[in-house]
């Protein structure tokens, strides 16, 4: 038997706040609120736990974001690469970086640390979410 699907999971305050945002970024629809909600707004307010989006495309993992107690407290040992800059390199692939941070910031994204081009790898932009993951701009 082989795996045929996966889904990556965040741990999270806000769910809905932090599975928008990823929504936002990657492109990804969530599915309709549970039943006997009438939006992700209302599930938040009364019982927001978790959220769930996916690729309108199929192609993705499903993401799935679950509510803990606890807050994060050291750098994630796993994290996403958002694959802007594929093929690119170079001062055109800098410019792809830099577009992808400047639409991700106004969505709460922070920025941080730019990693140039060494020779064995291709830069890449270090970033966090609205909840302090780190991601990459690859």
């Amino acid at each position: 038997m082989s795996v045929k699907q996966i889904q990556v999971t965040f741990d999270c305050a806000e769910p809905v706040r932090v599975g928008l945002f990823w929504c936002e970024a990657l492109g990804y629809v969530p599915p309709p609120p549970p039943e006997g909600f009438a939006t992700w707004d209302d599930v938040d307010r009364e019982a927001g736990s978790w959220f769930a989006c996916s690729d309108p495309a199929g192609v993705g993992p499903r993401l799935y974001f679950q509510r803990v107690p606890e807050g994060k407290v050291v750098k994630n040992r796993v994290h996403l690469d958002v694959r802007v800059g594929t093929g690119l390199v170079g001062e055109e692939r800098l410019a792809a970086l830099e577009a992808e941070c400047a639409r991700l910031v106004p969505l709460g994204a922070v920025r941080g640390q730019l990693l140039l081009a060494d020779g064995e790898n291709e830069s890449c932009l270090n970033m966090q979410d609205v909840e302090g993951n780190e991601f990459c701009l690859d």
